[in-house]
């Protein structure tokens, strides 16, 4: 199979990358190396098609795309450092960005799956979330929404075309999932606080602490996705992916300091003087994976010790 990856030597995407490499398969990587890493797929010289490149940049995203049997679409601008430094682009990236690669899987009628995000129920009260619950967000003028907003108008399309089109697609909205080759550069909690414990520098906590996530392994991600790909009854539908086990976020500190064994401290530092203007913060996410597990019988193996020791020991 020729499996053609947007996003590819991100962090997801070079899971994914490995996966299809060790099944045998033909794997095509485009990339533009903004939050993607060279180190992320060096290992895999000489078994993959790398391409430098813009997921906007219409006849190229075409011609990878015609000569594909599967297309996962994981390019994004992401993270929240990320989407409140660079919010012009990053909108361009996803919105514009997931129109190319969307249309392009129309035009070829590609088996595709998009990377979506638990951060499309805004501030959702409700919890678990589950796919059809309702969006929740801040006013325009708090930026962090903007990549909500962006994915949920990926989300649409995708949905559009299928109706429309009979693009067979799959949207995967991703809860917090973390692992190895995960940097904290861009507000990941989990890489941050473990690299700053092997340095036995301080753990710093943005807030108060009590905010809670369920994280999940990168491998468990993984699984699902190529599941999902491989089934036809998946397609013209969205799934939640998570781990299991809600933690605050100073238990989550608390687990970092133990599996690791550091010396360091844990501190305190207000979202204003953490975050640029614009943000604002979801104090509680926990996923409904229960659509997930009836349609491919898949469930998260590694819990919250496993993913921390990964990470330290990558």
């Amino acid at each position: 199979m020729r499996v053609f990856i947007t996003g590819g030597a991100g962090f997801i995407g070079s899971h994914l990358a490995d996966y299809y490499v060790a099944a045998g398969d033909q794997v095509t990587i485009l990339d533009n190396f903004s939050t993607g890493s060279k180190a992320n797929i060096a290992h895999l010289d000489g078994k993959v098609t790398t391409v430098e490149g813009d997921i906007r940049n219409v006849d190229l995203v075409e011609s990878l795309t015609k000569d594909a049997d599967l297309v996962l679409h994981m390019a994004a601008a992401l993270g929240v450092n990320t989407i409140l430094e660079s919010p012009i682009e990053s909108i361009s990236t996803n919105i514009t960005g997931s129109e190319v690669v969307l249309n392009a899987a129309t035009k070829f009628n590609k088996r595709i799956i998009i990377a979506s995000t638990s951060e499309i129920y805004g501030k959702n009260p409700k919890q678990p979330l589950s796919e059809t619950d309702d969006r929740v967000v801040g006013a325009p003028q708090k930026i962090r929404w903007t990549y909500s907003d962006a994915k949920a108008i990926e989300e649409a399309m995708a949905s559009a075309l299928h109706q429309e089109k009979k693009l067979p697609v799959t949207t995967v909205r991703l809860f917090n999932t973390v692992g190895l080759r995960q940097t904290g550069r861009y507000g990941m909690v989990v890489p941050r606080f473990v690299h700053a414990a092997l340095k036995n520098e301080p753990i710093t906590i943005y807030g108060d602490g009590t905010q809670s996530r369920v994280f999940c392994h990168v491998a468990d991600a993984v699984q699902a996705i190529v599941t999902m790909a491989a089934k036809d009854s998946t397609i013209g539908d969205v799934y939640n992916v998570g781990g299991t086990g809600e933690v605050t976020i100073k238990e989550l500190a608390d687990q970092v300091l133990a599996v690791t064994g550091s010396q360091s401290q844990i501190t305190y530092t207000p979202y204003s003087e953490a975050y640029p203007a614009g943000f604002e913060d979801i104090h509680r996410r926990v996923p409904d994976i229960s659509k997930v597990k009836a349609a491919i019988n898949w469930v998260p193996t590694k819990d919250l010790k496993q993913i921390i020791s990964d990470i330290a020991a990558q």
